[in-house]
């Protein structure tokens, strides 16, 4: 099962500085200024070989004359609610203060696991005065630095020892698991419903009917998986509903469940900003991805001109991934809706994919003697042996060379693109280590 932690507390005792070190990003806008952070930032992180997804919320205030505010204390009431561990921030330069009081009121209501983290301990000399924390009733308060890292690794040991250890692939009879993901509205619980032949999930034309995410077992024409219908993921300033914040954590773990995602394109508007995010989503997770363009029924004109000119706009917009099918389908008159189910198991069948090693030698040696990686410092790159990795969650293959640090990307991405010319990893990511040999 996925794991989701949220980083809350009052303005401006460093949410977005502590969410960008544990995702090693800089996404969320770090400024001395109180309530920079209006909505929230999604992100993923590892620690331990464990990974797990960090939400950072708007600064927690009460009794304020600013209009986003009682939105922000919303925001946080439902990420309370929400999420699985909860991180309450405190500022130890200045102590505690009455908002702080009002945010540990709530979180010793909560059930959820609730770390309380003492920042800006940027001396040692300032860690003493965590002791006021205790005072909060919600144990020992984690005395950290957001900015240069002082803690945090002890933090998050503490975080992820914290973790359920129970998977939800048990609970699935081990099937692979497909998620329909998108913008709301643009036709997932409809698909899934033509595919079944049933009314099974709820369709209308409101965006966001569905709320939850639905595991539906589909076992028909040679085909055995579960189905996951998630609630459409909107763009964060339009979630404007609890059920529908809901509804983008639920997204989010679907996503992170599944083996392989089916990401919806509407076909009236294209490809947009959105669309890219959960792309993006898509591709931190290492799923496999076909993409679906629905209501192809309401676009005038249907030439393979176009059709060609629409897959080349969205393969670029998708860049430097582009190894990945593009269906075009229309739920109301059933085109191509089975060959969805098609693209779907091949990709997955490609995850699962393996290369004999001696296949592997025998191919890219020659290929690496004629085209070698481009020498360094005056010292060249020798690589000897290729091998795949057994047990791995996508396809991994390691190249044990005598100076693996100096191979840069642009020969990576060479290697992968011949990999992929050689045998069908479409519609699944690779990964290509390089080691000493």
């Amino acid at each position: 099962m996925s794991n989701i932690i949220a980083i809350i507390g009052r303005p401006n005792v460093g949410k977005s500085t502590l969410f960008n070190r544990l995702t090693k990003s800089r996404r969320a806008i770090v400024n001395e200024q109180a309530g920079t952070t209006r909505d929230r930032q999604y992100g993923k992180s590892e620690w331990n070989g464990r990974e797990f997804s960090v939400i950072d919320t708007g600064g927690w205030v009460v009794n304020s004359t600013d209009v986003f505010e009682d939105e922000i204390k919303r925001q946080v009431q439902l990420a309370i609610d929400e999420v699985d561990t909860i991180l309450f921030l405190v500022d130890i330069q200045n102590g505690i203060t009455d908002l702080d009081e009002e945010v540990a009121k709530i979180l010793r209501r909560t059930e959820k696991p609730v770390f309380l983290v003492a920042n800006k301990a940027d001396s040692h000399d300032l860690q003493y005065a965590a002791a006021e924390f205790y005072r909060f009733g919600l144990g020992e308060p984690y005395v950290i630095s957001a900015a240069n890292g002082l803690g945090t690794g002890d933090l998050l040991d503490k975080i992820v020892g914290s973790f359920s250890k129970n998977s939800e692939d048990e609970e699935l009879d081990n099937l692979p698991r497909i998620a329909f993901v998108g913008r709301p509205n643009v036709g997932k619980s409809s698909i899934i419903n033509t595919l079944l032949d049933e009314q099974r999930t709820i369709v209308t034309d409101i965006a966001g009917t569905t709320r939850d995410s639905i595991y539906i077992r589909f076992n028909k024409f040679g085909h055995d998986f579960y189905v996951v219908d998630t609630a459409g993921i909107r763009k964060k300033a339009k979630v404007n509903e609890d059920l529908e914040y809901y509804s983008v954590v639920r997204s989010i773990r679907a996503i992170e469940n599944a083996d392989v995602c089916v990401l919806m394109i509407d076909a009236t508007r294209g490809i947009e900003s959105q669309d890219i995010s959960i792309f993006s989503l898509i591709q931190k997770n290492k799923k496999g991805l076909v993409v679906c363009v629905n209501k192809w029924d309401l676009v005038t004109d249907k030439s393979n001109k176009d059709i060609k000119n629409f897959e080349k706009a969205i393969r670029e917009r998708l860049a430097p991934f582009t190894d990945f099918p593009i269906v075009f389908t229309s739920t109301i008159e059933r085109q191509r809706i089975l060959k969805v189910i098609d693209l779907v198991s091949e990709v997955y069948e490609n995850r699962q994919r393996r290369i004999p090693t001696a296949r592997l030698n025998e191919f890219f040696l020659p290929l690496i003697e004629n085209y070698p990686p481009p020498a360094l410092k005056g010292k060249y790159i020798k690589i000897k042996y290729v091998t795949q990795l057994p047990d791995t969650q996508i396809p991994s293959f390691v190249f044990f060379a005598n100076l693996p640090q100096y191979v840069k990307e642009p020969y990576r991405r060479f290697l992968e693109n011949k990999l992929r010319e050689t045998w069908n990893f479409s519609g699944t990511p690779v990964n290509m280590f390089f080691r000493q040999k």
